[in-house]
């Protein structure tokens, strides 16, 4: 993936903004995608492991130098036992705000203090790096499409796609495209998985939860 170099849950947060109209997608359940995708990260990184379907930390004691993925890490850390789907909506968007602010201070937005009522104090973000974003867009819907074997796919690029997908963010699968892509999906989520059972488990808890929370009220 272009810029490789930041976190999952980064990346699912520039992949939620459509370029064409620079305005961020995903809303009202963005926070619940980036969450996962930072639930996922530490799972990968085995930061957190399933303890019969609890996310448990590994230790005490281990970081991995990023703010947002730390942040998330001590809030576990310091919580009372949750499953890894009961973390995926809560105080989630501490974490959508920890990742927005990262990506401004890196230069991927451009953050503009606004009040609202002329009262009350907001940050909006603006995005900044568009031909980054369009390159992170058109690298995943090549993982999504083919024709990539899966087996050649990164765990990280599996989880990227297959997290968006189950969040039905419409910048990777349109509306008119959903359903289209089931088959490419499951092989997608093996791979994500491919570090065996514990970790595909993670997965399809992640999943469960977006889908969850991406389908309508009362559906």
């Amino acid at each position: 993936m272009p810029d490789g170099s930041l976190s999952l849950p980064a990346r699912l947060c520039l992949l939620a903004w459509d370029t064409t109209r620079n305005e961020l997608t995903g809303e009202p359940h963005l926070h619940h995608l980036v969450r996962a995708g930072a639930l996922t990260e530490l799972a990968q990184r085995e930061l957190l492991v399933d303890d019969d379907g609890i996310a448990t930390p590994a230790d005490m004691d281990s970081h991995t130098g990023d703010a947002v993925l730390d942040g998330l890490l001590e809030l576990v850390r310091e919580s009372r036992p949750h499953h890894w789907r009961g973390w995926v909506p809560l105080h989630a968007r501490v974490t959508l705000d920890a990742v927005r602010e990262q990506l401004a201070a890196e230069g991927y937005l451009r953050a503009e203090k606004r009040r609202v009522l002329a009262l009350f104090p907001t940050v909006e973000y603006a995005l900044e790096r568009v031909a980054a974003v369009d390159a992170l867009r058109e690298r995943a819907r090549q993982v999504l499409e083919g024709p990539v074997p899966t087996a050649e796919v990164s765990d990280r690029d599996a989880a990227l796609v297959t997290l968006a997908a189950a969040a039905e963010l419409r910048t990777l699968v349109p509306r008119e495209e959903r359903g289209l892509h089931k088959d490419r999906l499951a092989e997608l989520a093996e791979r994500g998985g491919a570090a065996g059972p514990a970790m595909r488990k993670v997965g399809e808890e992640l999943r469960a939860a977006l889908t969850s929370a991406a389908a309508p009220t009362g559906a």
